[in-house]
This record gives structure tokens, sequence and C-alpha cells, in this order.
């Protein structure tokens, strides 16, 4: 097991970074990329009568900025879900999405994921899924031939420890036989699900990215699964 604030994954040669803040990077082509931040989500359970801080926006946006001025990346692509649902988009919510290219100095790009659907936003084109270098980006999994599908929509987690010391711990996963790589949800208010045997996981904890199992799955992404 290995621990830091970053994780290398590599892709027949193409590198991407494992990013604590739950995001990823490809220094290549200086794109960050990330997926599910349900932006919105508190007030949408307002709105149904139950009671939800709404202060998650805030640390979610906050956390984008930042890891975005310390990167300078050339693109922000959101893998879908930017925001929650159509309850949830106030106004002061519609500000913050207009202002936020400029806060984040660079073009910022969203492929429509399913709580979009519905709903617009003023400047954000919902875009299909694309290619971008050797990545296919798309919002649920979409395995594709030759391509590294990066994709969010599942919020992964894994189970970590036993009886009152067990954590659930979101993380990235790596399906070799599929050849895809699942980013944990960014936001600040979001679940999680369990995934199944058989993928390398990166733990995400306490500001660092923790290689869980990745030996021999690890050893199939270096090499394209040739």
């Amino acid at each position: 097991m290995t621990t830091a604030a970053v994780a290398d994954f590599q892709w027949r040669g193409h590198r991407l970074e494992l990013l604590a803040e739950k995001a990823a990077w490809d220094p290549q082509q200086r794109l960050l990329l990330l997926a599910d931040l349900h932006l919105g989500k508190a007030e949408s359970f307002q709105c149904q009568g139950i009671p939800l801080p709404s202060d998650g926006d805030a640390a979610t946006l906050n956390a984008l900025l930042a890891v975005a001025h310390r990167l300078q990346p050339r693109q922000v692509v959101v893998l879908g879900d930017l925001i929650h649902n159509r309850l949830g988009l106030t106004e002061e919510l519609r500000q913050k999405l207009t202002a936020l290219p400029s806060l984040l100095g660079c073009p910022l790009r969203l492929i429509g994921g399913n709580h979009e659907r519905g709903s617009w936003l003023e400047g954000l084109v919902q875009e299909p899924s694309l290619i971008m270098g050797p990545l296919w980006l798309s919002h649920a999994p979409e395995p594709t031939a030759g391509r590294l599908n990066v994709c969010g929509h599942r919020h992964p987690v894994a189970l970590v420890g036993r009886g009152a010391d067990r954590l659930r711990l979101p993380c990235f996963a790596y399906d070799p036989a599929l050849e895809q790589l699942v980013l944990p949800a960014f936001g600040a208010l979001t679940g999680g699900h369990l995934c199944p045997r058989g993928e390398a996981l990166w733990l995400v904890a306490e500001g660092a990215v923790i290689a869980w199992n990745p030996s021999r799955q690890l050893r199939r992404a270096q090499r394209g699964a040739a």
C-alpha cells in the first residue's frame, strides 16, 4: 500500500494523475477532469421538506477553484451531474455558474449527465461524450475500444476496516477488462456505491490517495491490456 497526495496512473504510455481532491489531471493535455458535483442538492431536498445545510455548494466550489488555481489547466471538463436537478437551480447558483469560467481562468466544459436533463444553464452547453487525445470522456460508463474511458456517474466507494472501525471511502476505480477509469464524486453532498470485485482502487482519505489493491490490475493498465 502506498500513500501520497497524487497517484500516477499509466495507460498505454499516457499518464494521468489521480488527485486527493477527487479529480484527475492530464498533464500532457492540461485537462482537469472531475465528475458529479451535484450543486444545489441541499436546496433540492429543502424544497421537499428535508432540512439540509446549504453550505455544501460553497465547499465544493471552493475545492474546485483551489485545485484549478494550483494546476492552471487549459480546460476544466465536468463529466456530468454538475447540478443535482432543476429544483436546486436557484438564482444564486445560476449566477455562480455563470461566473465560474472567469473564476477558473479557463474554459469550462460540461458533458451532460442524467441530473442535468431538462435543465438550461446559461452559457454552458451540455455536450455529448467526447474524445480528447487517447481519452473517451463520458458521464456514465461507455467502454470504447482503443481508448481509455474516463467517466463518473457511479460515485465509487470502498469499504475499509471491520466492525465499528469500518469506513466508506471515495475512490478511483479502474476496470482493466473494460479499460475504464471511474472518478469519485467531487461534490461535498454525495453518496456512493460499492465497487465490484476485480477493479483496481485508489482510496481518497485525509488529503491522500492510497493505492489499495492495484498490483495485478495496474500492470494491465500500464501495458494497455495488450
